[in-house]
């Protein structure tokens, strides 16, 4: 699996400016509101719940609007009825997108989507047609300078991590997981004091596809334009591409 994390890469080490710190926000606060929803208000039963509520804070999101949101998500406060779903498509070179969506209008989500694919020279595709291609995995990344392959190896491997993978061009550590064994790595890192750039739930492509030039830079614009858009949660495709390309776009 590795460098399969492509996107996710890319997207911590991008600059945030304060325009996208507030739509990050938006976004974390509605991921809260969703999971509250599904599994209830209480974190420690609902690792979904707690998954979102640790990512708020770690971006600094305030805990009142933390506690409001999963009140509106267990129906104690009033507010948007967000539904979730996935939209699929291709990206140029043929690259599987997968988008999650949470929105409270479906036909506006839909017609910013796929104008977001026709835009880029992408393909708005049918339910199913890229979802196969992708695999929900727990997923941490390490500086390469920050720990040895040897000692994150023996964590890893005792916390009950499915892999760790070496990304030499990203200069970064993988380690995955199955989703149910995600918050258990996760706390043994925590109690190791490890510290990790990214740490999340993720779908993780099966393969990947090199894309470079124009096609790369195509790529990378639908990428920024999907995750622009108010009504999606995240993207997730399976490109590869060089970092001369990805310094060209960011």
């Amino acid at each position: 699996m590795a460098g399969h994390s492509k996107w996710a890469n890319i997207k911590h080490k991008k600059a945030k400016s304060d325009a996208k710190k507030g739509k990050l926000f938006a976004k974390l606060i509605k991921e809260i509101i969703v999971a509250a929803k599904v599994g209830g208000g209480d974190s420690a039963i609902n690792a979904r719940l707690r998954t979102a509520v640790e990512k708020a804070k770690c971006e600094n999101v305030p805990g009142e609007n933390i506690e409001r949101a999963i009140k509106r998500g267990i129906g104690e406060l009033e507010g948007a009825n967000y539904e979730e779903f996935f939209y699929e498509g291709y990206a140029s070179g043929g690259v599987a997108v997968l988008v999650s969506v949470a929105t409270d209008n479906r036909n506006r989500a839909a017609s910013d989507v796929r104008y977001a694919f026709a835009k880029c020279g992408g393909r708005f595709g049918e339910s199913g047609s890229v979802a196969w291609m992708f695999e929900s995995r727990g997923l941490f990344t390490f500086d390469i300078d920050y720990i040895s392959e040897d000692r994150l190896m023996e964590i890893a491997i005792e916390a009950g991590a499915d892999d760790v993978a070496t990304n030499i061009e990203d200069k970064i550590y993988e380690v995955y997981t199955s989703p149910v064994d995600f918050h258990r790595v996760k706390e043994l890192f925590d109690k190791e004091k490890l510290k990790y750039n990214l740490a999340e739930i993720s779908m993780i492509p099966k393969t990947s596809v090199h894309v470079e030039g124009s096609e790369a830079r195509q790529v990378l614009r639908l990428m920024d334009e999907l995750e622009d858009l108010d009504d999606v949660q995240n993207v997730f495709a399976n490109f590869d591409v060089s970092p001369d390309d990805i310094e060209e776009v960011a």
